[in-house]
């Protein structure tokens, strides 16, 4: 379902596999172009965005491969779950991350969807560069390291 986090609304979808496998460098909140049973379907808080990419079309950045589903009670005016969604962001910023991207290498990796206080559909994308097994590994050692911490510091009081 839609969780409520503090500062950002309803979250509808996040992608936790990205901050394991990707190195987040930067993250820009960017409005999508959406049909109105898509809006409906993200109401349900059915979506799924762990696949999916943010690439270049022209001079325009599209959401690719995200999933939503159909809206059930729409039935011949519903949408196409996996099509390619513009993403809404100024000129300025289009321009810096299609420069980030060609130039030095970096992905834009969607993070999280939801919808803000005014009830519009946002999604958190994060300008990433990919990791390393030996990356990976280190992360997961730091993770684990701060947990024993945690339990230890509990356990002495």
């Amino acid at each position: 379902m839609v969780k409520d986090v503090k500062g950002l609304g309803k979250v509808v979808a996040d992608n936790r596999k990205a901050r394991f496998n990707y190195e987040i460098v930067d993250t820009v909140e960017a409005g999508l172009v959406l049909t109105g049973t898509e809006v409906k379907s993200l109401r349900t808080g059915k979506a799924t965005i762990a696949e999916s990419y943010a690439g270049a079309e022209g001079d325009e950045l599209m959401l690719i491969n995200a999933n939503i589903p159909e809206y059930l009670e729409a039935n011949r005016f519903n949408h196409l779950p996996r099509r390619p969604r513009k993403l809404l962001l100024h000129r300025r910023q289009i321009n810096k991350l299609l420069g980030a991207i060609q130039r030095e290498g970096f992905t834009l990796v969607p993070l999280r969807l939801y919808f803000n206080e005014k009830g519009r559909a946002k999604i958190e994308i994060g300008l990433a560069r990919g990791k390393k097994l030996h990356d990976k590994r280190e992360t997961e050692k730091a993770r684990d390291w701060q947990r024993d911490k945690a339990r230890l510091m509990r356990q002495k009081g």
